[in-house]
């Protein structure tokens, strides 16, 4: 456990020192919340109900899915799994510290957000606080779950940044994220459910500021539990040492398989 600890410590004072991280994490999801919501608050006040879930939402996609695969990536190819592995490290440690260290930044991001949104934009706050926590994990843990799985995954890093893209876009714009999910019809619903922001911010809205979800809170929180465990699962099966690694247990493919929940929730919620 103290070893854990202190890998954990390091990777955290290693992300604060770190200026792409602290892009992702912190001044990319701020910058975009203050100018973003300023703008979009003149233009449709009826915005103000949607800030938190949707500027939260962003926070996490860009901390989480533009932020977390690149080091995995980098540390691999730098052959740095590779010398934990002599030294015991275990690949599921290495995987789950810069989760945590992620969702941490998040957490302060997200705090942030939600605290201010009220007195700078007169935004509605959470009516249930532990709600608005239950929300905010859920997404970080099927978001990360979905990055883990690109960083172990891609052969580089342009293909990272390229996979990541496929969520991320989709995410803000079908995702429930800029765009309410009751209003997106036909094809694009059933794109944005395939997207975990739709069942995070469909939680959010029947959670902690009571409203109308796309989808029951009930379902959602299955279906990005489901979501997290498979993504963490198919991650640590498919985690490569370095990238002459001759001992990959699976085929890289079997990571599709991570979509499959949100695949039947598509299936099941698409046609509202």
């Amino acid at each position: 456990m103290s070893a854990f600890a202190t890998h954990f410590a390091i990777e955290f004072r290693m992300g604060l020192r770190n200026r792409n991280a602290l892009l992702m994490t912190y001044l990319l999801p701020l910058a975009f919340y203050l100018l973003v919501t300023g703008l979009m608050t003149r233009l449709n006040p009826g915005f103000k109900d949607s800030i938190i879930p949707a500027m939260v939402s962003f926070a996490v996609l860009s901390g989480v899915i533009l932020g977390l695969p690149d080091p995995l990536i980098a540390y691999r190819e730098a052959g740095v799994f590779r010398s934990y592995k002599v030294n015991g490290v275990p690949a599921a440690s290495i995987l789950l510290i810069p989760v945590i260290s992620s969702l941490l930044h998040t957490v302060i991001v997200a705090f942030i957000i939600a605290l201010t949104a009220g007195p700078l934009f007169h935004a509605p706050l959470p009516v249930n606080w532990p709600g608005f926590v239950g929300y905010l994990l859920l997404l970080a843990g099927a978001l990360s779950g979905i990055a883990l799985l690109i960083g172990v995954v891609a052969a580089n890093a342009r293909v990272s940044i390229l996979v990541a893209q496929l969520v991320y876009l989709p995410s803000i714009l079908l995702g429930g994220v800029m765009v309410p999910s009751s209003v997106i019809t036909g094809g694009f619903r059933y794109i944005g459910l395939l997207m975990p922001t739709s069942y995070a911010v469909s939680f959010y809205n029947g959670v902690a500021r009571p409203g109308t979800p796309l989808v029951p809170a009930l379902p959602a929180a299955i279906i990005l539990l489901a979501g997290t465990a498979i993504s963490f699962l198919l991650a640590i099966l498919l985690f490569s040492w370095d990238r002459q690694n001759a001992g990959r247990r699976a085929n890289p493919a079997l990571a599709l398989l991570a979509v499959l929940p949100y695949v039947i929730g598509a299936i099941i919620f698409g046609g509202g």
